[in-house]
Formats: C-alpha cells, structure tokens, sequence
C-alpha cells in the first residue's frame, strides 16, 4: 500500500525554481532513498513534508489523502543529533513524546525497555558529551521512532560521523530496519549509502530538481554484502554515479 506520494510538485522562491514537477511515493514497510548533487532540493522535499514550508504547486498525499497534518504523520531526524547538552540521554529520549504531552513517567516507561535494542543500555544517564558520535545518533533514532509515527523522515542522519562510524551506524540501521519494517525515506548524497540500505532509489537533477531516474535495488537482505553481492552493489553505484554526472541520459529502471 502506498503511504507517501508526492504528485508533479513544483517549488519556487522567488524567481528561483528550486523544485520542477517531482512525483515519488514510498509504499508501507519500505525504505526509498533520495540522491542527488548539493542543493538540488532534497531538503525542500522534507521541508514541504513536515509543514516547515508550503506554496508548492502539486499534490502530497498520505494514505491517499491531501497531506495537511504532517506532525501526524512523520517523526524527523536531521543531519545533526541536535540533543540538549543539559539532559540526561534518558530524559533526550522523551522529549518527543513529552512535546506530545505524553507525562514525563510515562514517556520514560515507553523509552526505557528499548534502551538495550538501541545499544545505550548504561548510559540512560549520562548527557550527550559523554556519549560517542555514534551513540549519539542511536539516542536520536530512538528519540525519533519511539514516537510511532507512520514514517520515518531522515535527513542525512550519518553525515556528519567519520567514515567508520557511519558505516557501523549504516549496518546497524539495516538491521533495526528488517526487524521494525518501518517506512522509511531517506535524504543523503551517499550513493553507496542509499545503495546499502534502499529498496528503492529516487536520483534528483541539479536545480531546479527533477526525478532523472527511479532505481529498484535488487540485493537481497539481510544486506552482509558477500563477494557476490558486492559485486552487484558496485556495478549499481557506478551505474548510480554515471546517472547522477550525465542525468540527460538517464533510464528510469
């Protein structure tokens, strides 16, 4: 069943064409990854989600229907972990639900049993200068889905982690994501990253941002990348590549 669906969007600021008659949609129990160049629009795309922008032309439906509540609907994570230094990460956690109105008892009693699944288990705590950038990250997914939205909306979560990092924290999302199955669309220009974790792969235009090319990932999971499915990951990042530096002549696949 279809969830997301974003129909021949098209934004402007001023005469600047930012978004040019962009369709996507992402179905129940999916991961779809949005690539493109800087500043081609994919945080657009995430601003007219969460109601941080509006003016588009176009449709977004959710379920079917004109999306006009998208607090409902989508928990976020950006780029940065943005947890408040002064809070304790048990106390970071809640704050979604406690934004919600959920009492702070009660918040904590719904955060607190996934602390271990998440790999903070003692260091409810403790505040975030105590925690590892990857720690970090985890407290902020967990601030995220414990909210029990319909989807996940995640803004390059990874991008400010060094590279060994963000690769431990991509195997371990692909993990959580086959066990949770949570509807997921992801903003990164991490080719190998969106490769790694999608189902599908949207790939944008430099702006004004159009969808050049529409990718099904293939690769089977759990996604341990064997030297067979290596090999399949790679021929598609470089296919992925090629699309992304000559979108003129790019396939829809």
């Amino acid at each position: 069943m279809t969830r997301l669906e974003l129909r021949n969007v098209s934004k402007r600021f001023g005469n600047l064409d930012v978004l040019a008659d962009v369709s996507l949609n992402v179905a129940a129990g999916e991961f779809v990854s949005i690539l493109g160049p800087s500043g081609a629009g994919k945080s657009t795309i995430f601003q007219l989600l969460t109601g941080g922008l509006n003016g588009a032309s176009g449709e977004l439906l959710f379920d079917g229907a004109p999306l006009d509540d998208h607090g409902r609907h989508f928990a976020f994570m950006p780029q940065r972990d943005a947890l408040m230094p002064w809070r304790r990460i048990i106390d970071n956690t809640t704050l979604g639900l406690e934004v919600q109105g959920v009492g702070r008892k009660a918040a904590r009693a719904r955060v607190e049993p996934l602390f271990a699944e998440f790999g903070l288990a003692g260091f409810e705590r403790h505040y975030p200068a105590q925690l590892s950038g990857g720690m970090r990250q985890r407290a902020a997914l967990l601030r995220t889905v414990v909210q029990q939205r319909d989807m996940l909306l995640l803004d390059e979560p990874f991008g400010a982690l060094d590279a060994l990092t963000r690769t431990s924290m991509q195997r371990w999302l692909e993990q959580m994501w086959r066990h949770h199955r949570w509807t997921a669309l992801l903003i990164t220009h991490d080719v190998r990253e969106a490769v790694f974790l999608s189902d599908r792969i949207y790939v944008l235009s430099a702006r004004p941002a159009r969808i050049v090319s529409e990718i099904k990932v293939p690769l089977p999971r759990p996604r341990d990348f064997n030297d067979e499915m290596a090999r399949q990951a790679g021929a598609l990042e470089a296919e992925i590549l090629d699309i992304i530096l000559n979108p003129r002549t790019a396939q829809r696949t």
